[in-house]
């Protein structure tokens, strides 16, 4: 297993037309957005990405949105992902739209995203699947430098194992995008389809869902009680005497 730290340097994409189909990636992503946005209450959520920027929230109850990126027009707030410019736990919803895949260190920018976390609060993420035909169109020496095939592609699984050690609960992990190609669509949907859930551990992309949970410190009181001295039971008794 590849450690998830690497000093090579990655080119990170802004927008979504730098990808391949990446259109179509989209458009997949904001199928599934739209579905979760009624069900995301809050006030304050954040778009980490270029990527991120570009996907709708219109439906959604949290009015204040925040798009942090560097190059992408759409942003509202210029800065690095690995230091964000915000106090501890300031957003109650946070999207990442393959940011991991294209960062050198992502341990370390889901650590800067759990500070800004509210607790209960949503983090969504989404990324390309190496056991797939994308992950292994990157094993071509022609096609290693070239977007998005140069990105890192976790594992869903690893991914949530992360989550798992901030304290996050995994509520959906979707995997889709068998056949990753836009011509023909309705197609190779169909075909997707009926393959059933069998084909879904091999699907190109995955969206993540999970909520951050914050259990208080309590101190645990022990069972036994301590018993009581067993001690006499003292009898107070009056001598009189008869004086003559």
């Amino acid at each position: 297993m590849k450690p998830a730290r690497s000093e090579k340097k990655l080119q990170q994409p802004h927008s979504w037309a730098q990808l391949k189909n990446g259109q179509w990636v989209n458009e997949s992503i904001q199928t599934r957005l739209d579905e979760w946005c009624p069900k995301l209450f809050g006030y304050h959520m954040l778009k980490l990405g270029g990527l991120s920027c570009e996907l709708a929230s219109c439906n959604c109850n949290i009015q204040h949105q925040v798009n942090l990126d560097i190059h992408n027009p759409l942003h509202n707030v210029i800065a690095d992902g690995y230091d964000l410019p915000f106090l501890e736990k300031s957003f109650d919803v946070v999207i990442l739209a393959h940011q991991l895949d294209y960062c050198n260190d992502p341990h370390r920018m889901l650590r800067e995203v759990d500070r800004v976390m509210m607790d209960d609060g949503y983090l969504i993420i989404t990324g390309f699947n190496p056991v797939s035909l994308t992950g292994l169109a990157s094993l071509m020496p022609w096609r290693k430098n070239n977007l998005p095939w140069s990105g890192r592609m976790f594992t869903p699984s690893r991914v949530k194992d992360w989550l798992g050690i901030l304290n996050y609960q995994v509520v959906e992990c979707d995997r889709y995008g068998l056949f990753p190609m836009q011509r023909y669509r309705t197609m190779w949907t169909w075909l997707e389809n009926s393959m059933g859930d069998w084909a879904a551990p091999f699907g190109s992309l995955y969206y993540i869902v999970a909520r951050k949970r914050t259990y208080p410190l309590k101190p645990i009181k022990p069972h036994w009680k301590l018993k009581r001295k067993l001690t006499p039971i003292g009898v107070n008794y009056k001598v009189s005497s008869n004086s003559k």
